[in-house]
């Protein structure tokens, strides 16, 4: 039912890193949504700002409501939902997860209402992970419309397939060969070459050492799948992080073409190609069946190669933004 139809619930407010004891609260709901939707509610981004030791005022927002008791079918009050809007300057990034026990209750609307009050949605972008008809419709009511749209392609791999090829054996330009990236060597040269390839990029070309540092203190972080194009000089010309992700309930382990970019004065040299073969290969043999990526829809040169490397459209993220935006 709508949210006029729905007794309101508190709305709490946190400016700020949320509490531990809150902090867990939220990454239980973020583990209910996902084991629902097979999606991840919240984008890494927003995980890592949540976690941050340097995360105030001035770059999250939470808002969260519980369940009245009642309406529970745990002990206590439920976490329904929760909002988080990292912001940078006067523009921000929203994102709504609703625990799977609580949707159809309006609940989503009630923290964007509490949303308008404390802030407003002025210079706010939203996301949805996954191109779900609710969040289209939650969308729309405020004025807001995709503007984005974020593909997951996906790799199959049947077991038992060969992998033709293991190791630095890919052709490579001459004077370029590949190596794996050297924690506390590669930090700077890698977010300097980071920066270049994605210039254009919203969110990966603005990737900081804090950044850098939460992902490489992350259980998954493997410098083995990380792999670096250098040149003679061990400059930085191109890369290809991949990561692993942790079996989930009624889900298989799955790798991810986590990150491939390439700086200006190397594009047209392939490295884009082989690096990500190198990554899917490595992937492969650690026997992970599947492989995902995230490319936008609009991206044709990319979407082009990953199809042609036998990846498929599996789900999109779509991004709202206000209709009256140009």
């Amino acid at each position: 039912m709508s949210a006029a139809k729905t007794e309101r619930w508190p709305v709490t407010v946190i400016t700020g890193a949320p509490e531990p004891d809150t902090l867990r609260e939220i990454i239980d709901l973020v583990n209910a949504a996902e084991d629902q939707d097979g999606n991840p509610p919240l984008s890494e981004q927003t995980l890592v700002e949540l976690k941050s030791d340097s995360a105030g005022p001035h770059n999250v927002l939470v808002l969260l409501t519980h369940a009245p008791e009642e309406k529970s079918p745990t002990e206590g009050e439920d976490l329904a939902a929760v909002a988080v809007v990292v912001l940078n300057g006067s523009e921000g990034v929203l994102e709504i997860v609703v625990h799977p026990n609580y949707r159809n209750e309006g609940v989503g609307a009630m923290v964007v209402d509490k949303l308008l009050e404390v802030r407003g949605l002025q210079g706010i972008k939203a996301w949805s992970h996954g191109d779900h008809e609710a969040a289209a419709d939650l969308a729309a009511s405020y004025g807001y419309r995709a503007i984005r749209d974020l593909w997951r392609m996906r790799l199959v791999r049947p077991a038992g397939a060969e992998v033709h090829r293991e190791g630095n054996t890919l052709p490579t330009p001459k004077g370029v060969h590949l190596r794996t990236f050297v924690p506390n060597q590669d930090e700077a040269p890698w977010l300097a070459a980071n920066a270049a390839a994605f210039a254009h990029h919203p969110e990966q070309g603005a990737m900081t050492l804090a950044d850098l540092s939460a992902r490489i203190d992350e259980p998954w972080f493997d410098p083995a799948g990380f792999f670096l194009a250098v040149n003679d000089a061990d400059e930085i010309l191109g890369f290809h992080w991949t990561k692993v992700h942790p079996a989930r309930s009624g889900q298989c382990t799955l790798g991810e073409v986590y990150v491939v970019g390439v700086i200006p004065a190397a594009q047209g040299l392939g490295l884009g190609k082989t690096l990500t073969l190198q990554g899917i290969e490595h992937l492969q043999s650690r026997g992970l069946h599947s492989i995902m990526l995230y490319v936008d829809a609009d991206n044709e040169a990319a979407v082009a190669l990953y199809r042609n490397l036998g990846f498929t459209k599996w789900d999109s993220d779509v991004m709202y933004g206000p209709m009256s935006a140009s």
